[in-house]
């Protein structure tokens, strides 16, 4: 095979409602450090989760469009909301190949699954969606399956509060939809929420394996570009960020989600 160095070296395009797809561009650029990246937060518009279905759709069509337009040659869409309601009308709109955070997280649930129900939290519109309980279903019929929305934790994590006794509170009165069921595993169907996962993890069994997106969805993302010879060679590697309000508002509280500073952030506005 002949190799698109041009493609290659290409960047790969994340975008998000706001800051939770930070998490898994974190997994992504400790996967794949010789890949460049621009990251898109709708930070206008955010939260997705209580967003109609047309809506999402219309502003992840726009944000696709702009990447494109960039010259990616991947895009994760690193939203749970957006992945649930959006991707199949992405894919079938856009020639270039986009991965959502529903099917990589449900994979590496089901490979590591040993007995029991599995628990899903996430936004509203996210667990109404019912993408993850059809994504499990798909792969085995009988698998238990307790979905609980969690509306209150992305603007307790964005305050910082993660790891506060008002979370704590607020985790516990949530996660009693799963006392009395025998959990495998819990999803974290929303990019935020690793960012409250040492709260969650006090309240759980100490047997109930925590999964998020991140981990997940780099994996499949090493595997996509080596299974297409798409690796980026690790020269010139950059990232750019792009957001449609606040860019320092972003700056302080990215900066928590990456535990770094956040360079090249520039306020764009792609919507009619």
């Amino acid at each position: 095979m002949v190799r698109n160095n041009l493609l290659d070296n290409a960047p790969i395009g994340v975008f998000d409602s706001g800051l939770g797809g930070l998490t898994v561009l974190n997994s992504l650029q400790k996967k794949l450090p010789g890949e460049s990246f621009l990251y898109f937060g709708d930070t206008a518009h955010v939260p997705y989760g209580t967003r109609s279905r047309e809506t999402v759709i219309r502003y992840s069509t726009e944000i696709t469009r702009f990447l494109v337009e960039k010259r990616v040659k991947l895009i994760v869409i690193a939203c749970n909301t957006a992945s649930a309601i959006a991707l199949e009308s992405l894919q079938a709109m856009f020639p270039v190949p986009i991965i959502g955070v529903v099917e990589p997280i449900v994979e590496k649930a089901m490979m590591d699954y040993q007995s029991g129900a599995v628990g899903i939290i996430g936004t509203r519109a996210t667990i109404s969606s019912k993408a993850y309980y059809h994504a499990f279903k798909k792969r085995s019929s009988t698998l238990e399956i307790v979905e609980k929305a969690c509306p209150l934790f992305v603007p307790i994590i964005e305050e910082g509060w993660g790891d506060t006794p008002v979370a704590q509170q607020v985790a516990e009165i949530y996660l009693s939809a799963f006392e009395g069921i025998q959990l495998d595993s819990l999803v974290l169907g929303c990019t935020h929420y690793p960012m409250i996962s040492g709260t969650l993890s006090r309240i759980l069994p100490k047997s109930v394996r925590l999964l998020s997106s991140g981990e997940a969805v780099a994996e499949h993302v090493e595997t996509f570009l080596d299974d297409h010879d798409l690796r980026g060679s690790g020269n010139h590697v950059y990232e750019n960020y792009f957001v449609t309000d606040f860019p320092q508002q972003f700056d302080s509280i990215g900066s928590r989600f990456l535990e770094r500073d956040l360079p090249n952030i520039e306020q764009v506005n792609i919507f009619s």
